[in-house]
């Protein structure tokens, strides 16, 4: 799902700033984008990531919107000073050239005056206070997001089970169509002879047997019922578990089709499939 949260807050005597942003996909892949000097976070900040989000792309972005005070030291190399200092004098005397060599001077050269910032010390638990703030406000946009989807998920479900029913319907309809067929087409086959009874009769159970759904009829319900039990409860894993469901649901549809011969139940089928590939595509964005 998609979402979008960020946060800012005191670190280290400045202002630390995180955005974390979340797309579709069907396990966790983080992204970390931080200053170098929180460079040796970043696996604490993607584990930390993962206590609030279990599936999508999320990004997270962390910039300073105003830099930790840094203590500064200055480092005069003393020997590099005295040598440019009599090095300068030397040529001085040699080329005749009044003046000596002032404090200016010696300054400008290089490596001889360096100031080095000392490394600020930053504590992680602040650091991650700052995340988790943004990164509950990403998750509520999700949650929002989410909550759309399972409304429509009900829905659909719904509309599987009024298909169901209509299969369910025509099923007994569609049985005593064919035996009615099979019936005339033996009686035309036979050619005026007659026709053993027990014989036809153990003919048209078979095919009964071979066309009969009700057990896919069943099972199909129960599977819709498990799914509507699980957008109404919002268990962990929601998307693990439905995806699962929808797997199931799709082999009781395929096999009703493969049993169908029956131009209603066909295309109540095609339209079942369709349903679940939509509620497939949906169920991936689910955690």
């Amino acid at each position: 799902m998609t979402g979008f949260g960020s946060a800012e807050g005191p670190v280290a005597g400045g202002r630390l700033r995180f955005e974390v942003r979340s797309v579709n996909h069907r396990h966790l892949s983080v992204q970390c984008k931080v200053p170098s000097d929180l460079a040796h976070l970043e696996a604490d900040i993607r584990e930390r990531l993962r206590l609030h989000m279990e599936r999508g792309h999320a990004t997270v972005s962390g910039r300073w919107v105003e830099p930790p005070p840094q203590a500064a030291q200055v480092a005069v190399d003393r020997e590099r000073a005295r040598a440019v200092v009599t090095a300068l004098r030397e040529v001085g005397r040699e080329l005749g050239v009044s003046g000596d060599v002032d404090l200016a001077t010696v300054a400008r050269i290089p490596e001889v005056v360096r100031v080095v910032q000392e490394e600020v010390s930053l504590d992680a638990a602040q650091v991650l206070e700052v995340l988790d703030r943004a990164a509950r406000a990403c998750v509520a946009m999700r949650e929002r997001e989410g909550a759309a989807l399972v409304s429509d998920l009900a829905e659909r479900t719904r509309a599987l089970r009024e298909l169901a029913r209509r299969i369910a319907v025509r099923a007994p309809e569609r049985l005593a169509a064919e035996k009615a067929r099979l019936s005339r087409n033996v009686t035309e086959l036979a050619g005026g002879i007659a026709v053993d009874p027990a014989r036809l009769a153990q003919e048209v159970a078979f095919l009964a047997d071979r066309l009969d759904i009700t057990e896919e009829l069943v099972r199909f319900e129960s599977h819709c019922a498990a799914v509507e039990q699980s957008l109404a409860n919002g268990t962990e894993a929601i998307g693990k578990r439905l995806g699962f469901l929808l797997q199931e649901l799709g082999r009781e549809v395929n096999t009703m089709g493969s049993k169908a011969n029956d131009v209603a139940i066909t295309e109540a089928v095609i339209v079942m499939k369709g349903e679940l590939e939509k509620m497939r595509e949906q169920v991936e964005n689910l955690e």
